[in-house]
């Protein structure tokens, strides 16, 4: 049985890569963690991995504001609370402006940067009852630098990972003092969704990187976990990069 006083985390895009490493570590830390993903296969094979009473599946479209809602009820329904909120669900975006149609431009907005304004409207009224929170937003470095030629992803996915600074900025201040709001920006991270492009540079990409080697979801879930455990604390509206050093400045 989990701890009925233990701390409640959400993380969206949980059942792999990035999300679901990170819903690990907070399950290992002693949070009940409720993965929220598109993907239901996915998300109960991630559920079953990490496994406990204290876990909890939401499958559904991050970019469904009714459905969101739907959801955050439903945690707290189970729970009776929520600390911490991951915004880690996102997708790629391969196209060109002469290429993209409207319609996927939309999707790519809606999925990467709506979603993070419908779990942060949803979760943080219980927040702020409590007088207490966390919000930590998963951009990327591409918000700074945009696409390079060789990304998997163009311009559409860069304004969506921009608009999450903005946003990231914009909630620290404006729910501020009670709850933190922060973003983390990976860099060349090896996930489901870059493992092609990387495994076909490997060795010119770790030899553009400081630290000399490509990064894992183990290394952007430290950083959103201390981010969202650290006391005391004393962060709040920063961007940190996860990037070995590539895009230092």
């Amino acid at each position: 049985m989990s701890d009925p006083d233990s701390p409640v985390a959400i993380v969206t895009g949980a059942a792999r890569g990035i999300g679901f490493s990170t819903a690990t570590e907070l399950a290992r830390k002693g949070f009940r963690v409720a993965l929220a993903d598109l993907d239901e296969a996915a998300l109960n094979v991630a559920g079953q991995r990490i496994g406990g009473a204290g876990s909890m599946l939401l499958a559904g479209d991050t970019s469904d504001f009714a459905g969101v809602q739907r959801h955050a009820a439903r945690v707290l329904e189970r729970f009776g609370r929520i600390d911490v909120l991951v915004n880690n669900a996102g997708m790629s975006q391969p196209r060109r402006l002469l290429d993209i149609t409207e319609e996927e431009w939309d999707r790519t907005i809606d999925v990467n940067l709506k979603s993070c304004f419908n779990w942060c409207k949803a979760v943080a009224p219980a927040m702020l009852a409590r007088g207490a929170g966390r919000i930590v937003n998963v951009s990327s470095v591409s918000a700074h630098t945009g696409g390079a030629p060789s990304a998997v992803s163009k311009f559409a996915y860069c304004a969506s990972k921009a608009g999450i600074l903005g946003l990231t900025r914009g909630l620290a201040k404006e729910l501020a003092p009670h709850i933190t709001v922060n973003a983390v920006c990976p860099g060349s991270i090896e996930t489901g969704m870059t493992s092609a492009l990387i495994a076909s540079r490997r060795e010119a990409i770790a030899q553009s990187i400081p630290l000399g080697r490509v990064g894992t979801p183990e290394d952007v879930a430290a950083v959103i976990v201390f981010l969202a455990t650290v006391e005391p604390n004393y962060l709040t509206g920063e961007i940190i990069d996860v990037d070995g050093g590539q895009w230092v400045n």
